[in-house]
């Protein structure tokens, strides 16, 4: 039996830039094995494929900025990402680790391109390497084999600590488990990434996300006293704040109920058109995976199809 390894701890704001992908290394029927001792050899590359999309930047209605408050330069590089065709340029991307036992094959020459401002959800059975795809996706770890380009970043150029920077200018998360701070309201927390990029307008604009999310009236509360769908309107209001150019979301609605799952859905969908961000999912809903512009469906760790869906 492979050794059982537990998953790292991540931060409500940022992962761990040191820690492994959150969940390449959890086993399932559909993980490939190589032979002890050596390293199995990749199968055919699959091709690229292109989906085309609207790459437009849309006009937002989120919080404005004090123009006073913004640094030039962030404005610049969030302009010059949300300019290029091509947000994302996945090349032959190959993720394997080692046990006792051999070498397990995560992902397998997976390649793919996304345009800027194009919704894509990443479908497909448990242990496929959905997670571990936007893992490698964030920088969060870096592949075996193949290359990660966002807007013209080569990820794979970067050491750990730009990587880190380049998530903080550029990329939002969202998490199943909310992953707010719990000894920080609903308001501190909306304001921490903001903070973080020296915003001096951050609890202006935190304030107006929440009360844009419906949370107008619960600013002062802690996630304790907030149900499962309040954390993840905050959730999505923290990840929106800071306006980033990508935006990486891992099973958003996992654990939420139904009627609750729904609003959750079509809000988020409304803060990505507004911010006119690029939206990647994990999900096994396939109602919303469908409501994605792109469905790029992994088996085995292998790209199966990017399907066409019915962007929302």
């Amino acid at each position: 039996m492979p050794r059982s390894r537990s998953r790292p701890r991540i931060s409500s704001t940022q992962p761990d830039p040191r820690a492994r992908q959150y969940s390449a290394d959890r086993l399932s029927p559909t993980t490939r094995r190589g032979p002890a001792g050596a390293a199995e050899a990749p199968a055919d590359r699959v091709a690229s494929r292109v989906a085309s999309g609207d790459c437009a930047c849309r006009g937002s209605t989120l919080a404005g900025s004090d123009a006073s408050s913004v640094n030039h330069d962030r404005r610049f590089e969030r302009k010059r990402c949300l300019g290029f065709m091509s947000a994302i340029i996945v090349d032959g991307l190959t993720q394997r680790v080692h046990d006792a036992e051999g070498w397990l094959t995560i992902l397998d020459a997976v390649s793919f391109r996304l345009e800027a401002g194009q919704s894509a959800a990443i479908v497909g059975a448990s242990g496929s390497g959905k997670s571990t795809l936007l893992g490698l996706l964030g920088g969060l770890d870096v592949p075996t084999a193949g290359e990660v380009t966002l807007f013209g970043e080569r990820l794979g150029a970067l050491d750990e600590e730009q990587r880190a920077a380049w998530r903080a200018r550029h990329l939002g998360f969202v998490f199943q488990s909310f992953q707010l701070l719990p000894q920080m309201n609903a308001l501190e927390n909306v304001m921490l990434p903001l903070e973080l990029a020296g915003r001096r307008d951050a609890e202006s604009v935190a304030a107006q996300l929440l009360e844009r999310v419906g949370l107008g009236h619960r600013l002062k509360h802690y996630p304790r006293t907030l149900s499962g769908g309040e954390q993840q309107r905050v959730a999505l209001a923290r990840a929106f704040a800071p306006r980033p150019a990508l935006l990486l979301a891992d099973e958003p609605t996992g654990s939420l109920d139904a009627a609750t799952r729904e609003r959750i859905i079509q809000l988020m969908f409304e803060l990505n058109q507004e911010a006119g961000s690029t939206l990647v999912l994990v999900t096994h809903d396939e109602a919303l995976a469908a409501r994605c512009a792109v469905r790029l469906r992994l088996h085995a760790g292998r790209l199966d199809a990017a399907e066409a869906g019915t962007p929302a």
